[in-house]
C-alpha cells in the first residue's frame, strides 16, 4: 500500500483499489470543508503554497512578513518531512507559526492541517488572523490532490528549475489560482523562458493569475503585496 495516498500499487486494477483511493480523498475533502469553516471563523484567508523543494516559498514568506507583518495578523503553518528549520526562520519574524512534520509523507492533508489550525489559534490572544499561509511539503505532485481548506492555491516555480514545469505537472496547475515564477533576479544566469512557462500554464488553466517575483531583490513584491491586501479586503 502506498503510504502517501492509501492506494495499492499492484498489477491488479480491480474496482476495490479505486474505492479505497476515493474513500481517502472523500474523507480528506470532508475535513477540508470543515477547515475552511474554521479558518473563516478565525477571520482569515488561507493560502496554500505548493512548489518543488528550494523554489523559494520560505524566502517569499520572510520578505512578505518584513513588508506587512506589522500591518496584518498573519499566521503560518509550515509543512516538512522532518526538522523545524523553516518554522525557526519564520519565528524570527515574530509571527505565530506551527511546524507540521509528516515523517515521510510527501504532502500535507486536511486532518493534519486541522491540528495545525488549533495550535496556531493558541498562539494568538484572540485566535483571529487576517492571513494564514500554509507552506506545503516541497513537491509538485501529491499536494495537488489534497484540498487543505485553503481559499487560494499558489504554485511556485523558480527560474533554476526550468520553464517546462507547467507542461510536466499539469494536474498541479489545473487546480491553482495563481502561478508565481520566483527567483526572477537569476534570469540572466539560466535558460528559462518566461513566455514558455506562462503560455504552458495558461494553456492548462486560462484563469491563472501569473506573477514574476524575485523576493530578495524586491522584484514583483509590490504586485504580490497588493494581491494579498485585495484578498483580505474582499474577505
Amino acid at each position: 500500500m502506498c503510504d502517501t495516498c492509501g492506494c495499492h500499487i499492484s498489477d491488479d486494477t480491480s474496482s476495490k483499489i479505486v474505492e479505497v483511493h476515493q474513500s481517502l480523498l472523500a474523507a480528506n475533502q470532508e475535513q477540508a470543508d470543515k477547515n475552511r469553516e474554521h479558518i473563516e471563523a478565525m477571520g482569515a484567508v488561507a493560502i496554500n503554497l505548493i512548489s518543488s523543494p528550494g523554489s523559494g516559498k520560505t524566502t517569499l514568506l520572510e520578505h512578505t512578513l518584513d513588508r506587512i507583518g506589522r500591518n496584518m495578523r498573519i499566521g503560518v503553518i509550515e509543512g516538512d518531512i522532518e526538522t523545524e528549520r523553516d518554522a525557526d526562520r519564520i519565528r524570527k519574524k515574530g509571527v505565530p507559526v506551527v511546524q507540521l512534520t509528516t515523517g515521510g509523507a510527501c504532502h500535507l492533508d486536511a486532518p493534519l492541517v486541522h491540528k495545525g489550525l488549533h495550535a496556531l489559534e493558541h498562539q494568538s490572544e484572540d485566535g483571529k488572523f487576517d492571513l494564514v499561509f500554509i507552506e506545503n511539503v516541497g513537491n509538485l505532485v501529491c499536494p495537488a490532490t489534497f484540498d487543505l481548506g485553503e481559499h487560494e492555491r499558489i504554485i511556485l516555480v523558480s527560474v533554476p528549475e526550468g520553464s517546462d514545469k507547467p507542461a510536466k505537472y499539469p494536474t498541479t496547475f489545473h487546480g491553482a489560482n495563481t502561478f508565481m515564477i520566483t527567483k526572477t533576479d537569476l534570469l540572466s544566469y539560466f535558460d528559462f523562458s518566461v513566455e514558455e512557462a506562462k503560455n504552458e500554464a495558461l494553456r492548462l488553466n486560462p484563469d491563472l493569475r501569473i506573477m514574476e517575483v524575485g523576493a530578495p531583490a524586491g522584484l514583483g513584491m509590490d504586485q504580490w503585496i497588493s494581491y494579498l491586501e485585495e484578498l483580505v479586503a474582499a474577505h
